[in-house]
């Protein structure tokens, strides 16, 4: 389901450059075809941006992330929460007056008086916002097609799919990053990889992850590039003597980089041969920015997710060096599936977050590229607004982050959801609950991430290629553009 669809990639560009086409040939790899069609596809992508997700593993608890802060909201949150009283902590509900240093003051007031305020703990991306360098998405989640509850609760998923595996940690991180459940291969940023490999010297660098593998860099033609806090990965087998023996270090070389015959040996060969001669380059590039620059200065120690973005900074910073006009990143924070224990682990995983996009925010101000540089927020899922006792269980929607100088900040986008727990088909007031608490999404991460790609250079014409459910969406209750990036 989440190939590029060539139909999209597009017949504008296609009819520019059939004579290309007509070179590759039709009987060619569909992966030749693509990675063509990438080249003539209408992307534009004459300057440097970069997208940054920052990926909470686990599903982080939405209610006290961004938490529902006017009187009469807030009420009904500490009640469902076990809150104390006179608007005390309790339970899992964080006090009101905690809550007074990381309120939101958009500049346009949510209707009917609705409020919200960060953790305790989030000064820093509270600050950001205020300050306009960010937004808060409201209420995103995989959707297959707009869904109603009373939709939802017919149970008919014929009429109105929804996401398979709800709930499902590796599932729905899949399908946060690719529309599919675990197993997929490619995902979206990887398809905005496809798009940008042209406009990229060192194509290898355009989708770069420092958490390992993903679904969501990989695309038809671009890979994900891995890369440590520290640098670039070196293979120690074919940089240094093995066991003390050049020899053994020469026949290591040439068994893992030498043509083969057979196709998936070939291949493997082919891309330790890519990480070979890109670990050059960037150690190369990485050393005219050293993590002890000033630009760098903000990140602070001890924070693993700030170490990831220090080196994201430094390999924005080497863009030029390298010869990149569009990247995509990848960064991983875990610890979020908070069953127990949510109020304590909480406040230092929603520190730790906010520090390092802080910090990272401020990197790119210092580097001049802060409007070129664009990071946002994912996470499995959101979860239950009750509580299991000591924390919250899986859930579905959730509220998100957008941080960057291009970012139409201090501002909320999407509907804020009602306070409640209900899934009755009765409650005409509440259309947004499924149960516990459970926010059935009223944006869907198609639209979040089509609004991304589009500041980030895709065509419209191009996006259905890239997110296969966005074209079910549309109109003011679902808009393509949900309009937080300038």
């Amino acid at each position: 389901m989440h190939f590029l669809q060539n139909d999209k990639h597009t017949r504008r560009a296609f009819l520019n450059r059939a004579g290309q086409f007509a070179l590759t040939g039709a009987a060619l790899p569909t992966a030749i075809n693509l990675a063509a069609m990438a080249d003539a596809a209408a992307f534009d992508a004459t300057d440097y941006k970069a997208l940054v997700c920052v990926f909470m593993v686990g599903g982080n608890d939405y209610a006290n992330t961004v938490v529902t802060y006017d009187n009469a909201s807030y009420d009904r949150y500490s009640a469902i929460r076990g809150g104390g009283a006179g608007r005390t902590a309790g339970g899992i509900a964080l006090a009101q007056s905690d809550l007074a240093l990381t309120r939101l003051d958009p500049t346009t007031p949510l209707p009917g008086g609705r409020q919200y305020a960060l953790h305790p703990a989030m000064t820093g991306l509270a600050g950001l916002f205020n300050s306009g360098a960010a937004a808060v998405q409201l209420n995103v989640g995989p959707l297959v097609m707009p869904l109603t509850r009373q939709q939802y609760n017919a149970g008919n998923s014929l009429l109105y799919p929804v996401p398979p595996k709800l709930f499902s940690h590796n599932d729905q991180q899949s399908i946060w990053q690719s529309s599919k459940p675990e197993g997929a291969a490619t995902g979206w940023g990887g398809h905005l990889g496809d798009l940008a490999l042209s406009s990229n010297t060192e194509r290898a660098l355009t989708c770069v992850s420092v958490s390992g593998n993903s679904a969501y860099l990989t695309g038809q033609s671009a890979r994900p590039y891995g890369i440590s806090t520290s640098g670039a990965v070196r293979i120690n087998a074919i940089n240094s003597n093995v066991y003390g023996s050049a020899a053994v270090r020469a026949a290591m070389a040439q068994l893992v980089l030498q043509n083969r015959t057979h196709v998936l040996e070939n291949e493997y060969n082919l891309v330790t041969a890519r990480a070979v001669s890109s670990e050059g380059l960037v150690s190369a590039a990485l050393d005219l920015h050293p993590a002890s620059h000033a630009a760098f200065s903000a990140f602070p120690s001890g924070n693993g997710l700030a170490d990831q973005l220090k080196m994201v900074a430094r390999m924005i910073a080497a863009r030029n060096t390298l010869g990149n006009r569009r990247q995509v990143f990848f960064v991983t924070m875990g610890g979020f599936d908070l069953h127990d224990n949510l109020i304590p682990n909480q406040a230092t995983l929603m520190g730790q977050l906010s520090s390092a996009l802080t910090a990272f925010h401020a990197s790119t101000v210092a580097l001049g590229v802060a409007n070129k540089v664009t990071a946002f927020t994912a996470s499995d899922f959101g979860r239950t607004l009750t509580s299991n006792g000591d924390g919250s269980d899986h859930g579905w929607g959730g509220h998100h982050f957008i941080v960057g100088g291009a970012v139409r900040g201090k501002a909320f986008y999407g509907k804020a959801p009602p306070v409640s727990v209900t899934n009755s088909t009765t409650d005409a007031n509440d259309q947004w609950h499924v149960g516990q608490g459970r926010l059935l999404p009223s944006t869907s991460v198609d639209q979040y991430a089509g609004t991304l790609a589009k500041w980030f250079g895709v065509h419209s014409s191009e996006l259905s290629g890239i997110l296969p459910n966005l074209q079910r969406f549309g109109g003011s209750d679902y808009p393509l553009d949900l309009g937080f990036m300038a």
